[in-house]
């Protein structure tokens, strides 16, 4: 296949899910739940297959691949068309983001059968899948910026999804107006790019900063903007300090949870960071800021989730110090380690979303781990798949996560940009990682069950229903159907098998192209290999020991001696809940954010003036715009939803206006 028949394929897959969520969105109400499911399964299934189809054909050699859509903006020497664009990245994430989203839409199936709205969450399953194939296959910045921009409303869509339940439409809420907070920053980084370098199309803002000198001696313009683009990736990726918004979003159908916070979209900070590999590089200041950020937050999420006992609150901690660790590879200036952990990560850690949605499904929808135990009896595939994720995720080998997590270990101890503290913090995390992980696993599934055995009804917040008229809710504990097995096992093969294409540096020989442009990483003298290469085994023993020590505390506490947790936390007193209510982040964000405390000299101040000149202003000029508000008010519904909803519509009018210009 030719470059010339290979890249008019590039539009087609964004625009397969596309059209399966405006056909659900529109005829779903109508339709039966099978059509539903067809129409989600095979425009998603298309785009999976039609992404395979260009990997087989995809030539490094021809490396890479653009299809312009249309023309855009045109304002004076400043340009930008709406076009798609393939190289070794973009595929990775490409292949990621439609392999394991089909496989999360297979399982939906399953696990939303029964929910009335189905037909509306099949919908913004698709028209996220849209917005992130946008993102990935952007060849410019505002192209990207649509596609950041859209998985985020489709996020705010699905962690809501139950919007008659206050805390998901709260915590909905919050993801969206954190990620605005995030988004500023991108937009500043996105205004200085076009002043200084004319244009936001990735090859010639990249070639323009190849120019450009290393900025060694202190902060300037490329440092600029790559602390703001790190900005909105912490917002989008979850890091500290905006990291808050993630364990919120578990409010949604769990596999929403997988979906967009294991495998996709809050991934998408680290590959804009890894994409911009050309801005960073030139920036070591704004790099150390990025490694020191995702270091902090790899640990300090982790130690969260020592003390969490909800199921999904655990994933959801762990998921933000998975992405601390990509960012640590990317400030240290490995960011093929932080792709290659991006994809591993969305191997294991969707499975273990999904077996913990197997695990609520087949328990009438509790989530608390203390009123688990006993499950690898009840539901032995469940058992099997999640204990593969949780050895990956610990990082024993020869499982998936073992070599990214390694990789990044390596490098952060070894690189130029490294330091030995980001290694020893990095172990201590893995240890740590590997303590709440199989403290998760004991509890879940050895000892006795301690959950009831009867159950009335079924519990909305996970997402508990019943597939295919399955008796749902009553009895004993049950293995779920397959329709939610199969995704199970696919992602349990690649959780087991999907590191070993990084032995002997495949995979970052792979991107070198893309991250590394022009750069020769060949010819290392033999005597320091061999000492880097025995420094580098030590290192690996001592983290997969740090695993094994986890693993051995996990089963002493909550398996063997099952009653010394308690005493332990105990013991601890004050740190222990801290530790358990989240080192209080939330409440004092809500202090110091959502309801400020204001002295009585303040507040006096604020009363006059609001009264007396913001007021009076206002209710003066009332009385002449009355009769114009009245005429349009009726378009105003207050409604968030609703809002976001004419958005996603717009958007897609937007787009297809712009793929009928691109094929007259």
């Amino acid at each position: 296949m030719t470059p010339q028949t290979l890249s008019p394929l590039l539009c087609t897959i964004p625009l397969l899910p596309l059209a399966g969520a405006a056909i659900n969105g529109f005829f779903g109400r109508q339709s039966s739940k099978k059509a539903i499911s067809a129409v989600a399964l095979v425009f998603c299934g298309l785009a999976f297959f039609v992404a395979v189809l260009i990997a087989t054909n995809f030539s490094a050699a021809s490396a890479p691949y653009s299809f312009p859509l249309a023309h855009w903006i045109r304002s004076g020497s400043f340009s930008v068309d709406f076009e798609f664009y393939l190289d070794q990245l973009s595929l990775v994430m490409l292949l990621v983001v439609t392999g394991v989203g089909f496989l999360i839409h297979i399982y939906s199936v399953g696990y939303m059968w029964d929910d009335d709205g189905y037909y509306r969450f099949m919908s913004y399953m698709n028209l996220f899948m849209f917005f992130m194939l946008t993102l990935v296959l952007a060849k410019n910045y505002l192209v990207m910026f649509i596609g950041w921009e859209g998985v985020g409303l489709a996020s705010y869509l699905l962690i809501g999804y139950w919007f008659t339940k206050d805390s998901a439409a709260a915590a909905g809420k919050k993801a969206f107006i954190v990620n605005r907070i995030g988004d500023f920053g991108f937009l500043i980084a996105l205004f200085l790019i076009i002043k200084h370098f004319g244009s936001l199309d990735f090859t010639r803002v990249f070639a323009a900063v190849q120019q450009q000198p290393v900025e060694i001696g202190g902060a300037g313009l490329l440092t600029a903007i790559g602390l703001l683009l790190m900005v909105g990736a912490a917002g989008k990726s979850a890091q500290i300090p905006l990291y808050v918004w993630l364990p919120d979003a578990m409010e949604g159908p769990t596999p929403v949870s997988a979906l967009i916070h294991a495998a996709t979209m809050v991934t998408a900070g680290v590959y804009m960071v890894a994409r911009s590999s050309a801005i960073f590089e030139r920036a070591p200041m704004a790099m150390t800021v990025v490694a020191i950020i995702g270091t902090l937050t790899a640990l300090f999420a982790a130690t969260i989730g020592i003390a969490q006992t909800d199921i999904k609150k655990v994933l959801a901690y762990s998921t933000v110090s998975q992405l601390g660790y990509m960012f640590m590879a990317c400030g240290v200036g490995a960011f093929s380690a932080g792709i290659f952990h991006l994809m591993t990560h969305a191997f294991f850690k969707g499975l273990l979303f999904l077996a913990a949605g197997s695990v609520i499904h087949g328990i009438g929808g509790e989530q608390d781990m203390r009123k688990m135990g006993g499950l690898r009896v009840y539901m032995p595939w469940t058992f099997l798949t999640m204990t593969i994720a949780t050895f990956a995720i610990a990082g024993f080998p020869p499982f998936a996560g073992f070599f990214s997590k390694d990789e990044i270990l390596w490098k952060a101890y070894s690189s130029p940009n490294g330091s030995w503290v980001y290694w020893l913090l990095g172990v201590t995390t893995a240890f740590i990682t590997s303590f709440y992980m199989f403290r998760l696993w004991f509890m879940t599934f050895f000892g006795d069950y301690r959950g009831a055995t009867m159950h009335d009804g079924h519990d909305s917040r996970a997402g508990a229903h019943a597939p295919h008229g399955h008796d749902h809710g009553h009895g004993d504990p049950h293995e779920s159907p397959w329709v939610m097995l199969g995704p199970l096992f696919v992602l349990a093969i690649l959780s087991l098998a999907g590191g070993w294409i990084g032995i002997g540096g495949r995979f970052e020989h792979f991107l070198d192209p893309v991250l590394f442009p022009g750069i020769d990483r060949t010819g290392i003298p033999g005597a320091a290999e061999e000492v880097n290469h025995n420094v580098e085994h030590l290192l690996m023993f001592i983290s997969v020991g740090a695993a094994a020590l986890g693993l051995y505390c996990a089963y002493l506490l909550y398996h063997r001696l099952p009653q010394l947790p308690a005493r332990i936390a105990t013991s601890l007193g004050g740190l222990y809940r801290a530790v358990a209510n989240k080192y209080y982040i939330d409440e004092l964000y809500a202090v110091l954010f959502i309801k400020p405390v204001i002295d009585g000299s303040t507040e006096i101040l604020w009363h006059g003036i609001d009264q007396g000149a913001i007021d009076a202003t206002v209710n003066n000029s009332a009385d002449a715009v009355r009769h114009v508000s009245d005429n349009v008010r009726h378009m105003q519904s207050g409604n968030l939803r609703s809002y976001a909803g004419w958005v996603a519509a717009g958007g897609a009018v937007v787009i297809a206006y712009m793929v009928w210009m691109g094929v007259r």
